[in-house]
């Protein structure tokens, strides 16, 4: 059920077209380095832009779209009215782009009456845009559902900002001047530049999807504030959820999700300060009080007593920030689990989390401490009344590890818990991501 992480889940580029009076225009595309651009220095021969690149293999060509010009892909990429408002999808050699084109309908009361002499607004010449990722050719379906689904988001917010304040015409004017100017410039001097590189310093849509783009291959969460006012927040699992070097399907995660039941418990993989901040000014109430009141000690039906919310409401909001990356659901931590260290376990002694471990626990070392886990192990055995060291710890479930192990997990990418049944005994094992390379098994 897993997959290989890879050039798979990151879009090749990202692209804006539009269409209007003045025909299709492609008004910004992220990367625009392009290898022509990279290697003519390296080459006595000064080589087109837009000439095709057949060395190597077509199929793991890094940069897949630079073999079409700004031209032909405002040409392919600029649909027709009739398919504004549906998923676009376009496979071209080992590139398939996809976008959602919308139609920017005006309101009737900017509508020009010819009888009327009184100052109106120009309309605006556009008829409809298109944010569009190009992704490879195999990507897989679920990658490609997802970021037909970004870029409806995208293009949902900027048709609001385009009604209310005309935000995107503005942005497009803006860019297509500076393109005039660095065409201008090229045709004086007779050296070829990149127009983007000029738009994205001064145009804040076009630095809006560059940062879309590095998120998308970087942390797999967008987060962007269209015009610093609509907020567009987009997940994409594939880059969160992952088992060593291996994907996790959403379909895998939907049905994990489903699975979740009373009897287990919620461990925030962030502090509640940074979990708090993180949050949009009008999320919902009932979010915040779960946070609060969240503690790997309690399951969930404990967990809904104490927020004083519904238990279906809990599961939602639990299955929320898994799917977010926020939090693994795990047996509620006790003397009865069994732990055993994870066969892929990283135990650096010099590692910067074994520091903070000793930082945060004077007198422990990290290492020595996972060593007694070598074979599996329960929490009651673990604490033996004749170590004095242990007891000074006490259980790994103690309030002060806890809040430890919730403020690093994050940043350690600490994300899946698996439950086994083995046996007549349905005695219950899970994989606990403990600490990066660190893997407690329950």
């Amino acid at each position: 059920i897993f997959f290989k992480c890879g050039e798979k889940t990151s879009p090749i580029s990202v692209i804006l077209v539009t269409s209007g009076s003045r025909g299709n225009k492609l008004l910004f595309r992220y990367p625009f380095q392009r290898v022509a651009d990279c290697t003519s220095s390296l080459t006595t021969k000064q080589r087109s832009p837009y000439a095709l690149n057949t060395t190597g293999d077509v199929i793991e060509d890094p940069d897949g779209d630079s073999r079409f010009s700004d031209i032909i892909l405002a040409t392919i990429l600029a649909t027709k009215s009739d398919m504004c408002g549906k998923k676009f999808e376009l496979k071209i050699d080992n590139v398939r782009f996809v976008g959602h084109p919308t139609l920017l309908q005006h309101p009737h009361t900017i509508q020009v009456s010819k009888t009327d002499p009184s100052p109106k607004r120009e309309m605006p010449t556009m008829i409809l845009f298109s944010v569009v990722f190009a992704l490879r050719a195999n990507a897989d379906p679920s990658v490609i559902s997802c970021m037909h689904n970004l870029s409806r988001r995208i293009a949902i917010a900027l048709q609001h900002e385009e009604r209310r304040c005309q935000y995107l015409t503005r942005e497009a004017k803006l860019m297509l001047a500076v393109q005039d100017e660095v065409t201008n410039m090229t045709e004086t001097d007779g050296s070829p530049q990149s127009p983007f590189r000029q738009i994205l310093p001064k145009c804040k849509l076009a630095r809006d999807l560059k940062e879309a783009y590095d998120s998308l291959c970087t942390t797999g969460v967008v987060r962007l504030h269209i015009n610093n006012w609509l907020e567009v927040s987009f997940c994409l699992p594939h880059k969160i959820h992952r088992v060593g070097g291996n994907h996790v399907p959403p379909e895998a995660l939907e049905r994990s999700l489903k699975a979740i039941r009373p009897y287990h418990a919620l461990l925030l993989l962030d502090s509640e300060k940074a979990l708090l901040a993180q949050l949009p000014l009008d999320c919902s109430p009932a979010l915040v009080r779960l946070i609060k009141t969240c503690s790997a000690v309690k399951n969930l039906q404990q967990l809904a007593q104490d927020a004083d919310l519904n238990l279906l409401q809990i599961f939602q909001i639990a299955a929320h920030l898994v799917y977010w990356g926020k939090a693994i659901i795990v047996y509620p931590l006790c003397e009865n689990n069994v732990y055993m260290l994870s066969p892929h376990a990283n135990i650096s002694l010099y590692s910067p989390l074994a520091e903070g471990f000793g930082q945060q626990f004077p007198g422990h070392d990290l290492p020595s401490m996972l060593a007694k886990f070598s074979l599996p192990l329960s929490l009651s055995e673990f604490r033996n009344p004749l170590d004095a060291s242990v007891q000074e710890v006490g259980l790994l479930g103690n309030t002060h590890m806890i809040n430890y192990k919730r403020h690093h997990i994050n940043s350690i990418q600490l994300q899946h818990l698996f439950f086994m049944r083995t046996g007549q005994e349905h005695t219950a094992i899970s994989w606990l991501y403990f600490w990066p390379g660190w893997n407690l098994s329950v």
